[in-house]
């Protein structure tokens, strides 16, 4: 058991993406610059209904999977017009993991004409599962070079997902807690700028 527990910062030290952590900024500095764009924002999908996906669920079929709740709903909605009110922009489509509860999500927030199903994000949901310390890792590095490639700086990148495990990749995320990255370009990883939860973005809209 002592070899297990000496063996384990090694493991996550293998499945951590290249990234760093960007110096502290104030809330109106970090708004500012959000304004300006460049930026990703990674949420985490609404409050889901109780239970466990079916084993064998299916994308196309909600009854198989956990789906947003009343209260999800809510947030999802209140998390857009969060957004707009603090004219932060954000690139359209955003994009969404193909699972129900991620896709309600996104279309609350943003509209549906406005969100895209991308299968990428799909990944995440995966590391939850039981897999081996390889396939984490390859997950792992996906995830840094999708996230690192460079955005247009008049906008914001939106990808409503899900949570990581802990100690890996962006680690647990609340519901609709965003982690706000900053790419740094191929092969060069990306910033952990600001991580935020759901009650913090509506202060900042003075919803609260």
């Amino acid at each position: 058991m002592y070899r297990l527990f000496m063996l384990l910062p090694l493991i996550f030290s293998l499945i951590t993406p290249l990234h760093s952590y960007a110096s502290p900024l104030s809330e109106d500095s970090l708004i500012n610059d959000l304004r300006k764009g460049g930026y990703i924002l990674y949420v985490r999908h609404g409050e889901a209904t109780l239970g466990e996906d079916q084993q064998d669920l299916s994308l196309t079929d909600c009854s198989t999977q956990r789906n947003l709740s009343a209260r999800g709903l809510d947030q999802a909605k209140n998390y857009g017009e969060a957004i707009r009110k603090l004219h932060i922009p954000v690139t359209f489509p955003v994009e969404s993991s193909p699972l129900c509860r991620t896709v309600q999500t996104a279309e609350a927030a943003f509209g549906k004409p406005n969100v895209t199903v991308n299968e990428f994000w799909m990944n995440i949901y995966e590391l939850s599962k039981n897999i081996n310390t390889e396939d984490a890792q390859n997950i792992i590095q996906a995830f840094t070079n999708e996230v690192e490639r460079i955005t247009p700086n008049t906008s914001n990148r939106v990808i409503i997902a899900h949570s990581f495990p802990q100690g890996m990749g962006l680690g647990d995320i609340p519901y609709m807690g965003t982690v706000i990255l900053k790419p740094l370009g191929n092969h060069m990883g990306y910033e952990i700028v600001k991580r935020l939860t759901l009650e913090d973005v509506l202060r900042l809209a003075e919803m609260q």
